[in-house]
């Protein structure tokens, strides 16, 4: 069986949120619907398709009114849990997105705040693109950036920021 959130995030994500998005923002029928059926037969079981609900409500409740664009402020400084979550390259990433206005600053604490509640003592690259694209899925204003982030999600040769 898959046992991880982000599996399950992933698998919903892959399959749903740009196909059928409204489907994934029914908490009520994706808790105990045919969605909720098609996951279990995927393999993933059901106190990990819960918590992915969960982790997605927490998303949704701490969704900003209106995306600001970053202003420069204070670099971030990491400390305990997310400097063992969070190797050099993600930290480092999230510098260039919030540096090249792909984040902003109230952004990037919603990703480590979605990053550090998946149920995984390390997150790579990988995982933490996944994590900032359902961010910005998520984010009202914050389609041009979705739509870069995609491109290097998908893409063979990642274009660069301008």
């Amino acid at each position: 069986m898959k046992e991880s959130i982000l599996d399950v995030l992933l698998y919903l994500f892959e399959h749903y949120f740009t196909d059928d998005a409204d489907l994934v923002r029914d908490r009520d029928s994706l808790r105990s619907g045919p969605l909720f059926e098609e996951l279990g037969q995927a393999g993933f079981s059901p106190a990990e398709i819960n918590k992915a609900i969960e982790w997605l409500d927490a998303l949704a409740q701490q969704r900003p009114s209106v995306s600001r664009p970053s202003a420069g402020g204070p670099t971030r400084i990491y400390f305990g849990p997310e400097l063992d979550k969070l190797d050099v390259e993600c930290r480092g990433f999230l510098l260039f997105l919030e540096q090249h206005g792909i984040l902003d600053a109230d952004q990037r604490e919603l990703v480590l705040d979605r990053a550090m509640a998946l149920d995984q003592d390390e997150l790579d690259l990988d995982d933490l693109k996944w994590v900032v694209l359902m961010v910005l899925f998520n984010q009202p204003g914050s389609e041009a950036a979705y739509a870069w982030m995609e491109t290097q999600m998908f893409e063979d040769e990642p274009e660069p920021v301008h």
